[in-house]
């Protein structure tokens, strides 16, 4: 692809160029016969670890300029870019065992600027049963920190993007749309409560949900929203080969965050399309969904449908409305096939 710039194709699809490098000639990775999962594939790479268990493995990069905006206290950085890697180490189903953070920064960044990033870093690490093991640090043009996180999970517990069935009950934890409400009212300087921008500045990993739900035996297929519901949706489906059938009426939106939006565009954009949520969407077996809303509390917002049927959105109405392929990307660019 000689003289293709990455903007014009997008996260997602370089992704994709860039896993078939990582590859060997029959679709293994490279040099290793314990890789379970690798690259590309699911919100985690997954070791053998040649017991009954197996080791995840993630790594996020972040930078002040795109993903930092200028409210944050650099405690809420730190935070957030632990959990942006302990949200994928949930999203598998695993229980995190350990962070290593690199962090780069100017030469004259204060001492105690850096302090609050790692505080924020600990804090949401020990939150999630963690700690950070270590990193790296060194001078860079702006603050940029990548997180490196490592967790532990059963072979046999181990939750993938791929095992929905049509007849699937589609679910989610928390509430979705409110870290894009929160962006919404920075830019356009409206007040919103420390709820809403909580939600945004300080995301809770769902590991201990992850944690219970992996062991319920009910889940069939499960990853974290953290770059919009409709990606993820997108992102379920092509790995699943099942379609979706999301009922508007069931997303679980903050009351606040209903109030904040203009209009119902406005509010299925929050819902549906905006990023920084950092929820588990989770695929659960209909004849199993009273055991899992006993143990974890989570909303059902539709469910599995043939692939052919595409994602569509059921308004209040009854209308079938497509679901665009959209959310937050790295890289921007129009959306890639479904198909790929």
């Amino acid at each position: 692809m000689k003289n293709t710039k990455v903007s014009s194709v997008g996260e997602r699809a370089l992704i994709s160029i860039l896993s078939e490098i990582f590859k060997a000639p029959d679709g293994r990775e490279k040099g290793q016969e314990g890789i379970l999962i690798g690259a590309g594939s699911d919100d985690c790479a997954v070791l053998d670890l040649k017991g009954e268990d197996c080791l995840v493995v993630t790594t996020d990069m972040l930078h002040r300029t795109t993903d930092f905006p200028e409210e944050m206290t650099p405690w809420q950085m730190g935070w957030m870019s632990a959990a942006v890697n302990l949200s994928d180490i949930a999203a598998m189903g695993a229980e995190p065992i350990g962070l290593v953070m690199a962090i780069g920064m100017p030469a004259d960044t204060e001492i105690a600027f850096v302090e609050a990033l790692a505080k924020g870093m600990q804090a949401c690490a020990e939150f999630c049963g963690t700690t950070i093991i270590g990193g790296d640090l060194d001078t860079h043009a702006e603050l940029t920190i990548t997180g490196t996180a490592l967790g532990r999970v059963k072979k046999d517990q181990l939750l993938l993007r791929r095992g929905a069935r049509p007849g699937d009950l589609v679910c989610v934890t928390g509430y979705t749309g409110s870290a894009g409400a929160a962006l919404e009212a920075l830019q356009s300087r409206k007040p919103v409560s420390e709820t809403v921008l909580n939600a945004l500045f300080e995301p809770v990993p769902r590991t201990k949900e992850a944690r219970m739900l992996a062991e319920s035996g009910a889940v069939t297929s499960m990853m974290d929203t953290s770059d919009g519901l409709a990606m993820s949706l997108y992102d379920l489906s092509r790995q699943s080969r099942v379609g979706f059938r999301v009922r508007e009426n069931a997303l679980p939106i903050l009351v606040e965050v209903r109030k904040f939006a203009s209009n119902p565009d406005k509010l299925r954009e929050f819902a549906l399309y905006t990023g920084g949520d950092f929820e588990l969407l989770i695929t659960i077996d209909p004849q199993k969904i009273k055991k899992v809303q006993n143990i974890c509390n989570l909303v059902v917002i539709g469910e599995c449908t043939k692939y052919e049927a595409g994602i569509v959105l059921e308004s209040p109405e009854c209308n079938l409305i497509t679901i665009e392929q959209r959310g937050y990307q790295q890289l921007k660019a129009e959306a890639v096939d479904r198909s790929t």
